[in-house]
């Protein structure tokens, strides 16, 4: 009897086919076929471990650590599922295709493309890891990668052992996709595990309409004039707002980060944990305890702590799988290269304009000699166009709350309202860039305190203003201070004037009188205040005190920069930062002026065709000058034969420019044609116009 244990023989052995012959060569051609599959899914598999650890895991994490992301474009469950499997598995499939497509030139030219694309991802690993574990970058971490691949590559194909190592790797992908999905902050958007916590009881009184306009990244000190007061010749509307209501001065946000601080306010509890700012994760806000008494019209931006069953926020046409991709593209982008980037998903949180939007009923242009671009009011930002359209009287009691990315970077519009583009990459320390910074941040801020006019107008013409109780205020504010800029803990220990202290208008329901309040105000007495000002009891504890309380008797306050990890802070109301004076030469007219030297403007076509119907401008000129034109030469910006600026010129950056400079003033540039000329100044003031390149 045969044992079964015995490999089979092959068919012509038993007796099987016509001839002996051919039956084996089928045999050996199947055996063939069964090695070559597996040898494909060996490969397949090393590709997999191997994109796993380039593309999969760093985009995965980076994502997964900002739930923000994806609460500020609106994904859903779907979409999100969506992107995760495109990220896990479509490049993984278009590398393992590629080397799938060269077995059609034979066995040899397969093994080779295999081995030259393991080579080619062990470079992009080892630029990762190179730029996060030493110093080089650039050409010379380019050039360690390329030989680490190489030396992969050879590897991989002269000894079994790395290939083995990698087809267990191919265990990473589904874990780093387990991760995320269970395991990491975006997890609760993803899988929610609550739907909104109590509502608030009616208290003695009546319901007032309530109005909440949350602003981002404003530090207070921009607003001052040198008196301490809101500087009214910048910022005439805070200036109006200020005039009729109850100004906080003394008050401070909770953290520097919009995803613990703006829960902390609508909650009234300092941050404890690092949950994502989601209704799941913070069930007891503003919008559930104000849900049963209240209508809500929430615009939220980066959360999502209204949960549906109180309110629908609009899709807006920039939100979708098209955005998710392209914004994960660049991630992955900054994530491969190989040179220090700000790996943030945070700088695609810009608001759109009402044009972008496809919102035709942006409030009409202000009769004002500055809005002389036809298209205004369409780069207005779109949520702010649905919110004032929604600001009108109702028969119930309503909620309008606003959170806008305003004036927080990216910086692009001047204060009448044009916008503009400039480079991403825009040095925010150093000599130079420091000072452009703060100015695009305070003309960004110019045109935040029109959208305060026109809300105020609004509330006026509907008849809400004097009915409302109006919140205006911000969630932290950032710091320009050299060597402490951002607003992370070396700027709070360095800066906390400048990111800790916010602007805080509270005006109640008949209010017309200016009042200052410099109690100790901390951002989690808001929700508390505003409760206790629309008659609703609160039925959870809360950290925060409202404002119809006795003041705190201590000064001390806290800030967290990290969850459950409170920081004191120290200080009272902050003085105004001095601005620095204009520069003489700041509207004069250039006249006739000898050429001696050349510079390298970027986007000079710019100025060629300045259209109006589009609402931008050319306002930021950047560029290059030769090694020749020392660091610290004075270099004077003209449009149409008028100064609009003068900049100082500064060592070269990453991005090849040594000179940048914000043109605030509108009114230089004309509809068509515009000339520019850069002036280099000597130290007695001669001008000397250097020949423009792009």
């Amino acid at each position: 009897m045969a044992d079964p244990a015995a490999p089979s023989a092959p068919p012509a052995a038993r007796g099987a086919g016509t001839g002996p012959g051919r039956p084996r060569r089928r045999w050996l051609a199947g055996v063939r076929v069964g090695r070559g599959w597996r040898a494909e899914g060996a490969r397949l598999l090393e590709i997999a471990a191997l994109v796993g650890l380039v593309v999969t895991q760093p985009l995965l994490d980076v994502l997964g650590r900002s739930p923000d992301f994806f609460l500020f474009h609106r994904a859903g469950r779907g979409e999100i599922l969506l992107l995760v499997a495109l990220v896990a598995l479509v490049p993984t499939l278009a590398v393992g295709l590629l080397g799938a497509v060269s077995l059609l030139a034979g066995s040899r030219v397969r093994a080779v493309t295999h081995t030259l694309l393991v080579g080619l991802l062990l470079a992009a690993l080892a630029v990762q890891v190179g730029r996060h574990a030493t110093w080089l970058r650039g050409v010379p971490l380019l050039l360690v990668a390329l030989v680490a691949g190489v030396a992969g590559a050879a590897a991989h194909r002269r000894w079994p052992a790395p290939g083995r190592v990698l087809r267990v790797a191919a265990v990473g992908p589904p874990v780093f996709v387990g991760l995320f999905l269970f395991a990491s902050p975006t997890s609760v958007v993803v899988l929610p595990r609550g739907a909104g916590g109590a509502a608030g009881a009616a208290g003695g009184g009546i319901h007032p309409p309530v109005v909440m306009l949350i602003l981002d990244e404003l530090p207070l000190v921009s607003l001052l004039g040198p008196d301490g007061r809101v500087d009214a010749a910048r910022f005439p509307h805070f200036a109006e707002l200020a005039a009729g209501s109850t100004w906080y001065r003394n008050a401070t946000g909770v953290s520097g980060w919009t995803p613990y601080a703006l829960p902390a306010m609508l909650t009234g509890r300092f941050p404890a944990t690092g949950g994502a700012p989601h209704y799941s994760q913070h069930p007891d806000n503003l919008f559930t305890a104000f849900g049963g008494l209240y209508d809500i019209r929430a615009e939220e931006s980066i959360t999502r702590l209204c949960p549906p069953s109180r309110c629908d926020t609009p899709v807006a046409p920039e939100q979708g799988m098209g955005v998710l991709v392209r914004k994960s593209g660049q991630l992955l982008a900054r994530l491969a290269a190989p040179v220090d980037s700000r790996v943030a998903p945070e700088d695609s949180y810009r608001e759109r304009t009402a044009a972008e939007a496809g919102i035709d009923a942006a409030e009409p242009v202000p009769d004002d000699p500055k809005f002389r671009w036809d298209k205004l009011n369409a780069n207005q930002p779109a949520r702010f166009t649905r919110f004032l359209a929604g600001l009108k009287p109702a028969a119930r009691p309503t909620l309008h709350f606003l959170h806008l990315l305003m004036p927080h970077s990216p910086w692009a519009y001047l204060p009448s309202g044009a916008r503009y583009e400039a480079p991403e990459d825009f040095p925010n320390e150093g000599d130079g860039w420091i000072e452009l910074a703060r100015q695009r941040h305070l003309a960004q801020l110019g045109y935040t305190d029109r959208l305060i006019g026109e809300t105020l107008r609004r509330l006026r013409a509907t008849g809400l203003y004097d009915q409302a109780l109006l919140v205006v205020t911000a969630d932290h504010g950032v710091s320009f201070t050299k060597g402490a800029q951002g607003r992370g803990m070396g700027a709070i220990q360095a800066a906390a004037d400048e990111v800790a202290w916010v602007p805080l208008f509270v005006k109640s329901p008949g209010q017309r009188a200016a009042r200052v309040d410099d109690r100790n105000w901390q951002h989690v007495d808001l929700l508390p205040t505003v409760a206790d000002e629309a008659a609703i009891r609160l039925p959870w504890p809360v950290d925060g005190r409202s404002a119809r309380q006795e003041p705190r008797p201590d000064a001390g306050r806290v800030f967290y920069d990290l969850p459950a990890q409170a920081t004191p802070i120290v200080g009272g109301v902050p003085a105004a930062l001095p601005l620095p004076a204009p520069h003489p030469l700041v509207g004069t007219a250039v006249g006739n002026r000898p050429t001696g030297g050349t510079a390298t403007v970027g986007d000079l076509a710019a100025f060629r065709n300045v259209d109006p119907d589009i609402g931008e401008l050319p306002a930021v000129v950047w560029g290059d000058l030769p090694d020749t034109v020392p660091n610290g030469t004075m270099l004077a910006v003209a449009v149409n034969g008028r100064v609009g600026t003068v900049v100082p010129v500064v060592p070269r950056d990453a991005g090849g420019r040594r000179f940048a400079a914000l043109i605030v003033d509108d009114r230089l540039y004309q509809v068509g044609v515009n000339h520019l000329d850069l002036l280099l100044v000597a130290a007695d003031g001669t001008l000397t116009r250097l020949a423009l390149s792009s």
